[in-house]
């Protein structure tokens, strides 16, 4: 079995399609997959809050052995493929152009099976959408369906890679200005503040 003593995964994107791209990084200085296996997507669909953990815990509890780690690699390879799809985008937004190249998300969309609930919420009445997990492959839907709201509703113009040297993490800069530059100042942001430091006391030192 793998070591899940992950860090906690990573959520700084400001979008969820985003954090789904951030779920391979090197907060360090080692990567880690926090979707490296089956136990690893359920728990980072649950630190998502994409699916509910009931739902996560009767699926793990359903799932014939080996089968949740099928469905981790095809979230890997839907990982990918976004990546590379927001790669040749990030910088401009995204034109009707686009739609050939979202073939596969459509694809996986197709197979959801979602529905409407009524349900109570304290003294009101509101409607839920809720999804039967019929298989652990629909544990791909949830994810399918934040990449469907980011190609539609984010404005790729803004969508950022992090400035450190090392990192790999993008985000939506949705700062007024859009000035954002790291993934976070505590880690790249203070990283590149200790770096210029130094160079400054190096070049003080060589005067």
């Amino acid at each position: 079995m793998h070591d899940h003593h992950h860090p906690p995964a990573m959520f700084i994107a400001d979008s969820t399609a985003l954090d789904f791209l951030n779920s391979i990084a090197t907060p360090v200085d080692t990567p880690v997959d926090w979707l490296q296996d089956g136990a690893g997507l359920l728990a980072w669909l649950e630190q998502a809050g994409l699916v509910p953990g009931g739902d996560l815990a009767a699926l793990g509890a359903r799932a014939m052995p080996g089968e949740l780690d099928g469905v981790a690699a095809q979230a890997r390879a839907l990982r990918e493929w976004f990546r590379d799809f927001v790669r040749q985008h990030m910088g401009k937004p995204l034109t009707a152009d686009a739609l050939r190249a979202l073939e596969p998300l459509n694809r996986l969309l197709e197979r959801d099976e979602s529905y409407q609930q009524v349900i109570a919420e304290g003294d009101a009445l509101q409607v839920r959408a809720m999804r039967r997990w019929r298989s652990p492959e629909s544990l791909l839907l949830p994810i399918g369906v934040a990449l469907s709201a980011f190609v539609s509703g984010e404005d790729l113009t803004y969508v950022k890679a992090c400035e450190g040297p090392r990192c790999t993490l993008l985000f939506a800069d949705h700062t007024r200005g859009h000035r954002r530059r790291w993934c976070s100042t505590a880690v790249c942001g203070n990283r590149a503040k200790v770096a210029a430091h130094r160079e400054r006391a190096r070049q003080a030192a060589a005067r």
